[in-house]
């Protein structure tokens, strides 16, 4: 009787997943054309084919959808983050640039529609902060007297990896991770060089 229940259980947990990945992907597509406040249930519903029954067994509306999308995506950056956070920034740092870069490219549909002209900028800013005030510490704590002039630099640095996360997931046959995350380590590495060379030549 466990195993017979065991294997129900599973075969609900996999429907359930199934259709968050259709209601997902479905609101991506829409994403893409208008902006959330345009988007209606039965509009998703009926891009994804699935009665508006099943959509309320797992949202209450749109915006409540995207939310509990944003919070897992959130939930599994945060999680690669507080892992590496103590790694200092260098070749040790392309494990963790890698993981990020993996995750965004297992959710690329959703991120194509958060980081596009009709995403949810405030979603943006928060992954941005959530990133900045770990990494960036990183640096800091290795040249506590140049915050200022380092922070100018990250910022830089931070919005051009955006963009480039951005187009490399809009590409119909995108780079790999590990090529991708190279290019951000070697980019952002050379963009930081002539502020170690200020702070180094500075009395």
């Amino acid at each position: 009787m466990s195993l017979e229940k065991n294997g129900k259980t599973k075969q609900v947990d996999r429907r359930v997943r199934k259709t968050k990945n259709q209601l997902r992907d479905g609101l991506a597509r829409l994403m893409e054309k208008k902006s959330i406040k345009e988007i209606t249930v039965k509009e998703l519903v009926d891009e994804v084919d699935i009665n508006r029954s099943t959509f309320y067994l797992h949202y209450t509306d749109i915006y409540q959808m995207l939310e509990a999308i944003e919070e897992e995506l959130m939930n599994e950056l945060m999680a690669v983050i507080k892992r590496d956070r103590d790694i200092p920034f260098n070749e040790q740092s392309l494990p963790f640039i890698e993981s990020i870069c993996k995750i965004l490219a297992e959710n690329r549909t959703i991120c194509v529609a958060l980081l596009g002209p009709h995403g949810d900028i405030a979603f943006i800013h928060q992954m941005e902060r959530i990133i900045a005030e770990n990494s960036f510490q990183v640096i800091v704590n290795k040249y506590p007297n140049a915050e200022k002039e380092i922070g100018y630099a990250y910022d830089f640095c931070l919005a051009g990896c955006v963009r480039l996360i951005e187009t490399w997931l809009k590409k119909e046959q995108p780079e790999s991770v590990e090529y991708m995350a190279n290019m951000m380590y070697e980019l952002v590495t050379n963009a930081l060089k002539p502020v170690y060379h200020h702070i180094m030549t500075t009395p």
